[in-house]
This record gives structure tokens, sequence and C-alpha cells, in this order.
């Protein structure tokens, strides 16, 4: 019924979108999960409102995977690859290596032929990539240990990909299955010899390196000069959806070329460009993408034999559990940070659905095991967002560096005057400075790496998310004298800032703003004490500037301190008017000009009086001679 009409399909994907996802925000499942109900509810087997129609969705949501592939690639520029190499060969090596044996062997004592064993459990130890990776964005910790830990894995796995497709065809056992829908169909390497098979995969793979490194350049440069950005958009479309369709007629997934050709094009000058063309398709297909995975649940199979089905979706996740538990202990990392590494990654991927496909298609597994292991894989991805949410809000709690810190609380109480909430880059800085003149400080970081480390160098740290009043508690927020929020998340701040507002109102707070809109919206809220992290060094490369152009040390700092004061004053007005457009935009002209006269009127006034006990002995001439000079100028 549906089916007949384009946009009614559009209009129920995207409503599914609009409504689902919001609410699975608000209740803390997050956006993936959102996706995922979102399509059981619509599909077959719920409200029938996505049919049949719904494979060719799902074969036309799967360029969102090909699309975030890309945009990975685009990502992992040679340096990135070398500083994680440790991680990505061997935690990701090991992992997939691990797995597939464990798989191997517990399928065969179920009484399963070893290649059908093999060929399963080389698709059951991948993980989905498009799951995770925007879980772990939304949450806020792809950059931790964790996180980064996982990223290295999933991009082992996503490379591991493609020897998995060249062994598929010599473990197969059973004749080739031709289908008659279109999809798949009529490819280069159909009835030819195994052996030629994996040459045709790896000759393609290189043609698309080469292509990528030789050709791509220089045509987009030939498409950049016409200074036309829709044309730039339509050109990295079919660059990657002609990629696509290459890798899909020598039977590889086409996530993979166009992985590849982001990687080689990862160093080019139009890297920046190519993400933000494709981003916003990414975004939009990889929420059909997981609609689709939701709809495409067979319940009627699940239903059947939920006994099976469920029992295998434990012991997929178990095992993976348990490989990953072991890795993250052999390669050194906290318990806290182990935990979110685990379940991050207990679940089947994405690219279990191809890798069935095409198992099934040459004759490696047989239609109703391939189908079975569909199941398995969309009920474990469907279940990943609630068990990362079951260890975030149970077992890191129970298990985790948290618990043990928070039976410290006693201790802090009443200690320390100041709170640094992140201590990154720029919270390091102010606690240092603090520390050194023998000031207590209480460090609450997400990241449970650094805990054991700021110990030793005798902070007295928090394992967690400075949001949490009970945390802020445990903390002494309600003894002590101010907090320093130096979080790099603007959203996370803006909730920290809400928090200690609402529970902790007598606590001062200094905050550390991302940008000028970001302080503009913690100036709405009433903080006093805003920090643009960029003001200051910003400043002092504007004061060596004109020093380096021959103004005075004494001028250059004044400038700056003129600067300051002018800027800071505009913010608190032009924050009361940003909302009207028009105003804003009058007024802020205005400061400006006003500012590049008060400098020039200040440097006139200046003379040579002023003091040049400022400059360096060996640039006191040098000085002079320029306002000589300038004097002379506007004379």
């Amino acid at each position: 019924m549906y089916g007949e009409s384009l946009f009614v399909q559009a209009f129920i994907y995207l409503g599914a979108a609009v409504i689902s996802v919001p609410i699975a925000k608000r209740l803390g499942l997050g956006s993936v999960l959102g996706y995922l109900l979102a399509g059981m509810i619509l599909g077959p087997f719920g409200l029938n409102l996505i049919g049949e129609e719904g494979q060719d969705v799902m074969h036309f949501a799967e360029f969102g995977v090909v699309m975030m592939l890309f945009l990975i690639g685009l990502e992992l520029q040679p340096q990135l690859l070398w500083r994680l190499r440790r991680s990505i060969l061997g935690l990701g090596g090991l992992q997939v290596t691990l797995s597939t044996l464990l798989g191997t062997l517990g399928l065969s004592l179920f009484g399963l032929q070893w290649q059908f064993a093999l060929a399963i459990s080389l698709s059951l130890a991948l993980s989905s990539t498009a799951l995770i990776l925007q879980t772990l964005n939304e949450k806020g910790i792809i950059k931790t240990g964790a996180g980064q830990s996982a990223f290295a894995v999933l991009l082992f796995q996503d490379i591991a990909v493609i020897p998995i497709l060249a062994l598929l065809p010599l473990i197969a056992t059973l004749p080739e299955i031709i289908s008659s829908s279109g999809h798949g169909s009529h490819t280069w390497v159909e009835g030819m010899p195994p052996l030629i098979k994996t040459a045709v995969v790896f000759l393609s793979i290189i043609v698309i390196i080469l292509a990528a490194r030789y050709l791509m350049r220089p045509v987009f440069r030939f498409i950049a000069r016409a200074r036309l950005r829709e044309i730039f958009t339509a050109a990295a479309l079919l660059i990657v959806i002609g990629i696509a369709l290459i890798m899909t007629k020598v039977g590889l997934s086409p996530a993979l070329g166009t992985f590849l050709a982001g990687v080689v094009l990862a160093n080019s000058e139009y890297r920046h460009e190519l993400e933000g063309n494709i981003e916003p398709f990414k975004g939009l297909l990889l929420g059909v993408f997981f609609i689709a995975v939701g709809s495409s649940l067979d319940f009627n199979l699940v239903l059947e034999n939920p006994g099976r089905i469920f029992g295998f979706v434990g012991l997929l996740i178990l095992a993976k559990i348990v490989v990953l538990f072991i890795l993250g202990r052999f390669f050194r990392m906290g318990l806290d940070q182990n935990l979110i590494f685990i379940f991050a990654l207990a679940q089947g991927g994405e690219f279990a659905f191809v890798l069935a496909s095409f198992a099934v298609q040459n004759g490696v597994l047989p239609v109703g095991i391939g189908n079975q292991m569909v199941a398995v894989v969309a009920v474990s991805m469907a279940l990943t967002p609630l068990l990362m949410l079951l260890n975030e809000k149970l077992i890191l709690p129970r298990f985790g560096t948290r618990e043990s810190e928070e039976q410290e609380a006693d201790d802090i109480h009443g200690d320390n005057p100041v709170i640094i909430a992140g201590f990154g880059n720029f919270g390091s800085i102010v606690g240092r400075l603090l520390h050194a003149n023998n000031v207590g400080t209480t460090v609450l970081e997400y990241d449970s790496d650094h805990v054991e480390t700021l110990r030793k160098l005798g902070y007295k740290v928090f394992y967690g998310d400075a949001s949490r009043t009970d945390l802020l508690a445990a903390a002494g927020a309600e003894q002590a004298r101010f907090i320093i929020i130096s979080v790099g998340d603007a959203e996370k701040t803006l909730e920290i800032v809400e928090t200690v507002k609402r529970n902790f109102p007598n606590l001062s707070i200094l905050v550390r703003a991302i940008g000028r809109s970001h302080a503009y919206e913690l100036m709405d809220l009433g903080v006093d004490h805003v920090y643009r992290d960029t003001l200051d060094t910003s400043l002092k490369m504007g004061v060596d500037a004109l020093k380096l152009l021959g103004y005075r040390s004494h001028h250059a700092h004044r400038a700056s301190q003129k600067f300051r004061q002018h800027d800071e004053a505009m913010m608190a007005e032009l924050a009361e008017m940003r909302h009207d457009t028009g105003a804003y935009i009058s007024r802020a002209r205005q400061a400006i000009f006003n500012l590049q006269e008060l400098l020039k009127m200040d440097l006139e006034d200046g003379g040579e009086d002023q003091d040049f006990g400022w400059d360096p002995t060996s640039r006191r001439e040098e000085a002079r001679e320029y306002l000589k000079k300038q004097k002379k100028g506007d004379e």
C-alpha cells in the first residue's frame, strides 16, 4: 500500500525519526535505540507501515554506513594511525582472532561443521561501527581511553572485512545462489574460480587506492576552480557512489572501498571540504539505516525459536565480554574504562548483515542459518544501548572507581576550597597553578585513566560526571568556595552550571567558555566569571605581533588591556541584543569602530615620553626610529 509512494515512505521514516529520537534522548536511551525502536514499531511485525519495501530502503540506507566509513577514512591521517598502531594491531587484532577462535570452537561443539562455524564466528566477531561511534559521541566519551580503544578495535574490524570477504568463498561447501531480485546479482566475478575471485578483489582494492591517490586530487582541483559548492558536493557524492558501485560489482562491501579512498585522501587539501559536504547526508542516512535494521528484525523467526535466538544472543554477548575484558586488563585499562570498553563492543555489527548475505550467495552458509545469524545480530544491536545504560547507571557506580572514592568523601569535606571539573589541557594548568600555591583542589574527571596519575600527584580525584548532584556533594560542594568548570564539551558545561546553580547556590562559578556564543549562554545562566579559552592566547599573539612590527612593549600591552576591557564590556551589552540580528550587527560595528578610534587616540597621545623600560635595551632605538618615521608619515 505505502510502497506505491516514495513521498509517503519518506514521510514515515522522517516522522519516525523526528518523534522517536527526541523521546529516546529525553529518557536517556540515546538516538540509536530510538531509531531501532521506531523501526520495530513501524515494521511488518509492528504497525506494518513498512512492508517488503523496507528491504529496498535498507539497501538505500546502507549508504549511510558507506559515507560514515568514508569520513572515518578521511580522519585517519598517518600520524593518527601511527599513534594508534598498538591498539589497532594489538588490541583489534587479538579481539578479532580470539573471538573467532572461541566462536568456532563453541559452535563446533554445538554440532556445526567447521566451515559454517568459522564463517559465523568471523561475522559475529565484528561490532557495530555506526552504532558505537554514534553512541560514544553522544555520551562525550569518544576521546577517553575507552573511546579511543573502542575506535581502534572498530577500525581494525572494518579493515578485517576485506580479508574475510576474500576468505569466505574459499571455504564454501554449498552451491552458489543466483539472486533474481537484482540486488547483488550479475557481479563481475560470478562463476569465477575462488582463487580468481580473490585476485579480482585485491586488484579492485589496489585500483581504488591508486585512483584516490593520483586521480581524485586533480579532479577535485579542477572542480574547485568553478567555485560552486553544489558542484563540489555532487562530485563528492559521485566519488562515494561510484566506488560503492565498483565494490558491489566485485562482490565486496561498498563501505570498504570508500573507507580506503578516505584513508588515501586523509592528507588531501580537500579533506575538510569533503567532510563538510558529506556529513549531513551521512547523519540522515544512518538514521534511516537504524530504522531499517529495526524494521527488518524477523519477529516470527524470533518467536518461533525464542530460546534458540536469545540463547545465542546471550552467548554472543557473554563471549565478547569475556574476550574484551581479558584484553582490556592485558592492555592495562582501568576498571572503569574497561567496563565502558566491553559493554560498547559486546554486540554484532552491520557488516554481519553484509557478510551473511555474501556467505549465503556464495554457498558458505545455508539460508536458514544465515537468517538466524541476522536475527541474532539485530537483537544484539538493539540491546547494546540498554547494556551501555545498564553499565552507566548500575555497574559503574557499584564496581567502578566512583564507589571507592565516594567512601572517602568524609575525608575531603571542608578540606579543599576549590573544585575543578575537567582536568584536560585547560583545567590542568589552572590546577597546577593553584597546587603550586598551596591551594587544595578536588578534581572531578570523567576519564578514569587520569585518576590514578592525579592521585599520585597529590590531587583528590573523583571519577564521574560533574553534572551529578551526589558527586558534587561528595566532593565538598557545600563547603567549597568556588568551582572551576573547564570541561571541553559546551553542552556538558551548561549542564554542570545548571546543576550547581540549582543545588549549590552559594558556590561561586568560574567557567571556561568555548567561543563567544557559548559565553553568551553562560551569561544567560547568570555566570559572572566567564573565561573564553582563546581570548588570552589570542591577545598574547596580538601583543607579540605588534612588538614585531616595531610598536613599543608598553603600548602593545596597554592596547591589549584596553582591548580586553572594551571587549568584555561589549560582551555584556551585546548579549542582551544578540537575538535581534539587525540591532546586534549595528551595535557590533559601532563597537569595532569605537575601539579602533580609542586605540588610535592612545597611540597618538603616547609620544616618546612613555616608559621605555618595557622594551629590551636592544629594541629601544628601533622603537624610537619607528615612532619618528610614523610621525613623518602622518605629517
